[in-house]
């Protein structure tokens, strides 16, 4: 058997800083908006994993489901919600996110639950973040914001897509009827937050903690 070291790499102790700490969300949140069309959040240092292996194999599939308690889910789609969710990313790629410092346990369960099984496991917890965004003018921003078709007839909830945005990349999740995530790249993230401002000036935008 291989013997792998896998670190915590977040110790509790650690000082830690989401990809969007010098914009200070945290102070703009609470501040009065007046019926903003649009409510942004920072899900911020939620453990990120990224899961490689053949997704056809039923062993595969199965040790997944042992360690997280999730299925593992199809093209383009989104299982769970909240802090813990396993999504697609391509034919043998999947992004697993947990809560904050349960990343260092969720490595060491699925690699105990694949075994032998020919697999990659990687903590991304710093390299990425995700922005929540509810409300009722939300598609209407999306809408300015890709060329990707977010209609409801094309974008149910529970599908995820990695696409052009604002001329970045990331990847667009709808999680609810009115509620959507951006995953977003940590080299990125200053200017998409910038971008969002920009783009939902005519809507209103208030910032949640």
């Amino acid at each position: 058997m291989t013997s792998i070291n896998v670190y915590q790499q977040r110790p509790d102790a650690a000082h830690a800083e989401s990809p969007l700490f010098h914009a200070g969300l945290d102070e703009l949140a609470g501040k009065p908006t007046g019926g903003a069309g649009i409510r942004l959040r920072e899900k911020k240092l939620l453990g990120h994993l990224t899961l490689r292996g053949d997704g056809h194999d039923t062993a595969f599939a199965g040790a997944v489901h042992k360690a997280t308690g999730l299925e593992l889910p199809g093209a383009l789609q989104l299982i769970g919600g909240g802090e813990r969710s396993l999504q697609w990313m391509g034919p043998d790629e999947w992004l697993l996110i947990v809560p904050r410092g349960e990343e260092f346990a969720a490595e060491q369960q699925l690699r105990a639950a694949l075994g032998e099984l020919h697999h990659q496991v990687v903590n991304v917890s710093g390299g990425q973040t995700l922005l929540e965004l509810s409300g009722p003018k939300v598609r209407q921003l999306l809408m300015k914001s890709t060329s990707y078709d977010v209609h409801p007839n094309n974008f149910p909830v529970g599908k995820a897509v990695g696409t052009v945005f604002a001329k970045s990349q990331l990847v667009i999740r709808h999680t609810g009827e009115h509620t959507w995530e951006l995953l977003v790249r940590r080299s990125f993230a200053d200017y998409i937050w910038l971008w969002l401002q920009d783009a939902s000036g005519e809507y209103g935008l208030a910032v949640e903690s």
